[in-house]
């Protein structure tokens, strides 16, 4: 398979259709081979439109998702950042070319290790991968100046918004798994104590692992 020009058609047919133009991000997706980050198995889906399963039910996202989830996040090369599911380790990789340094959270010890072997064949730096559950928070308040979720949940804990720099970016895709469509957002602290939520696209997204359901209002 000609990975280097299914990589060339996944950002020309997927990524930039979907509004993706920031040329940092486009460079970054251009430069890092998504095919490294795949189990051996799915290689020959690595740059189709599609999800791909790396164990524990649990999968890659949608190219053009994580196109447009780097770009909403306006990651700045000074920038310390949180992602909850390190899963492959390919937006960790990702995260880390367009950031400072990058703290990765997995619930899946295993996982983590087969990240951690893949970031370091590819020489990636500053990254510090972290096994746990990250479902209800994670981190210090005010420690990071971009969190990015890539799992969904029913709604988004207090926690991850005070974990946030004043003028940090949270990216996070909310929703039941019982509804078809979910939101993306961008959650920006403006202040210490206040935040604005942007509603950014609807998409579908699998759970982030031990998230806990939206509870039930009986009146």
């Amino acid at each position: 398979m000609d990975f280097e020009q299914a990589l060339y058609n996944m950002i020309e047919q997927q990524i930039r259709p979907w509004d993706v133009l920031d040329q940092r991000v486009l460079d970054t997706l251009a430069g890092i081979p998504r095919h490294r980050y795949v189990p051996d198995e799915y290689r020959s889906l690595a740059y189709g439109d599609t999800r791909i399963p790396i164990g524990h039910g649990e999968v890659m996202m949608n190219p053009n998702v994580e196109g447009r989830m780097l770009q909403v996040l306006q990651i700045t090369p000074g920038d310390r950042v949180l992602e909850i599911g390190t899963g492959s380790g390919y937006i960790t990789a990702c995260l880390s070319a367009l950031g400072h340094s990058v703290e990765s959270v997995e619930i899946h010890a295993d996982l983590s290790r087969e990240a951690a072997q893949r970031l370091q064949r590819d020489a990636v730096r500053d990254v510090t991968l972290q096994v746990g559950d990250a479902a209800a928070g994670w981190g210090d308040a005010q420690a990071y100046d971009v969190i990015a979720i890539t799992g969904s949940l029913p709604h988004l804990p207090d926690s991850y918004r005070a974990a946030l720099r004043t003028g940090g970016r949270l990216f996070a895709v909310c929703g039941s798994q019982d509804e078809p469509i979910m939101e993306a957002m961008l959650v920006t602290r403006v202040s210490n104590d206040n935040w604005t939520e942007e509603r950014i696209f609807e998409t579908e997204l699998a759970p982030l692992a031990n998230s806990t359901p939206v509870p039930e209002f009986v009146f």
